[in-house]
């Protein structure tokens, strides 16, 4: 069975198809020979043997009514065989017009000397009595019912009846059923071509991709899962595309950010080198070597960290484990000396956990607070409470045009510097099944991160933080 799976999996579809219509033909061709040739072989020995029986029935009735009295049928019948079999007197009484032999006779005569009772049924094959070249012997079917007053009465007709109600029975039970069964089988032929051929388009389609071919195109329209799995392909033909734009605008955006520190720093070297200041003094001279290298430095740990973060996986269990009050604060404690005049105002609800592990949500709000330090003007509130996280500032109002396109690489604000810590933002929330977004409120921008809760847990969540912060402040 193993092997024969695995010669399944190694076959095309249509060499499936092949092996289905082979399979299928031997075994319509077993069912009609092993099963249905029996069946209807028993169904014509009991219709012929039932036609005995309803010959015998009229003349049972008439020696009942009449004992002793043989009745006559002139009709010229010669299907049927009816005789009347006296052993006492050793004779036989044909009804009808129509006797057998003496072979036949002495088989009834045998039979009359076993059966007492009843009715049974026979077949007898005679032999002809002068063999000739050729000749077959004549078989027949006939029952044998005992009378009450002691005698035999026989009816009989030919096998060759029952043989030709066989052939003819057989023939119009296969040749409908074949009319069917073909019938059928050309509708299900049709129903796998309409799949294999859309099957076929995709794979030249997905190999085309694989090539890069320009010509690739897929025009499958179907409202199944056929024509899903198509629109899928395209969908993702289109996000590839995009995908590679957006790679290789990244790369040469990233050429050109590392270019111009590299090129700083070795031409302020070599002129020192040369003994040569090109800002003023020698320590000026160093003290812009020193920024451009930790320039490059930066944006070196910001591509690592969204290398890292691209691969990044939600392996934690399912549920809130991660206390964000906690991550907040020790972000808020690394990045206020940067700009000590900004107020921070904390809002954030102590119970409130959100699902991740705390290295890339850290990241996620030291990005997004480095980044409200660049604009802010006087303050920076960050507030939580369940299911959400909001960073506002009061700083200019983002631009309409760059609001759906933040959070792409290599987009940047008008004082941004890399442009990928907001992509590493958008990174981590998603892995973890939150949104964030970037809103312009009436003074100032506020990105807000959130998570779709079910009604009956954010109401009992929100409770629970009312509670605890009426708690608090009393």
């Amino acid at each position: 069975m193993k092997r024969i799976r695995m010669w399944l999996r190694e076959l095309t579809l249509t060499q499936q198809l092949i092996a289905i219509i082979f399979v299928f033909l031997v075994g319509l061709a077993a069912f009609f020979f092993l099963f249905l040739g029996p069946r209807i072989d028993e169904f014509t020995y009991s219709q012929m043997y039932s036609v005995l029986y309803s010959s015998q029935q009229g003349v049972v009735r008439f020696i009942e009514k009449n004992p002793g009295l043989i009745p006559q049928n002139d009709a010229n019948d010669e299907t049927i065989i009816d005789a009347i079999y006296d052993p006492r007197s050793d004779r036989f009484y044909f009804i009808n017009q129509n006797e057998f032999g003496e072979s036949f006779q002495q088989e009834v005569r045998r039979k009359a000397q076993i059966e007492s009772v009843g009715t049974v049924e026979y077949r007898f094959v005679q032999q002809p009595e002068e063999p000739a070249v050729g000749s077959a012997p004549l078989a027949y079917l006939y029952i044998l019912t005992h009378l009450s007053d002691g005698r035999f009465l026989v009816s009989a007709m030919e096998d060759s009846l029952r043989v030709q109600f066989q052939k003819e029975l057989f023939s119009k039970v296969v040749g409908i059923n074949i009319l069917f069964v073909m019938v059928l089988f050309l509708l299900l032929m049709v129903w796998v071509t309409s799949l294999i051929l859309p099957l076929n388009q995709i794979k030249t389609y997905i190999d085309k991709i694989r090539e890069d071919d320009p010509g690739a195109k897929l025009n499958i329209r179907r409202n199944d899962e056929i024509g899903a799995v198509a629109y899928a392909l395209k969908e993702m033909e289109s996000e590839l595309a995009e995908q590679n734009r957006e790679k290789e605008e990244m790369i040469q955006n990233i050429s050109h950010d590392l270019k111009t520190p590299i090129a700083t720093i070795r031409s302020y070297s070599e002129a020192i080198k040369d003994g040569i200041y090109p800002y003023e003094t020698l320590e000026k001279s160093v003290d812009v070597i020193i920024e451009h290298a930790d320039r490059l430095e930066k944006k070196v740990r910001s591509l690592i960290v969204l290398n890292k973060m691209g691969y990044l996986l939600d392996s934690e269990e399912t549920g809130d484990n991660l206390k964000m009050s906690e991550v907040i604060d020790k972000a808020i404690l690394s990045l206020k000396v940067i700009r000590p005049e900004i107020r921070f105002i904390r809002e954030a609800d102590d119970t409130v956990y959100f699902h991740g592990e705390e290295e890339p949500w850290r990241i996620v709000i030291e990005n997004l607070i480095d980044n409200a330090l660049r604009y802010a003007v006087s303050y920076i509130r960050i507030t939580l409470k369940p299911g959400e996280l909001c960073i506002i500032n009061d700083g200019p109002l983002i631009d309409e045009d760059a609001v759906g396109k933040i959070f792409k690489p290599y987009e940047k604000g008008t004082d941004g510097q890399f442009g990928l810590g907001l992509s590493i933002v958008y990174k981590v929330c998603t892995t973890y099944g939150y949104h964030v977004t970037a809103e312009n409120l009436s003074e100032g921008v506020c990105f807000r991160i959130w998570k779709d809760l079910p009604k009956r847990e954010r109401r009992r969540k929100e409770k629970n933080s009312q509670k605890n912060g009426s708690a608090s402040k009393e």
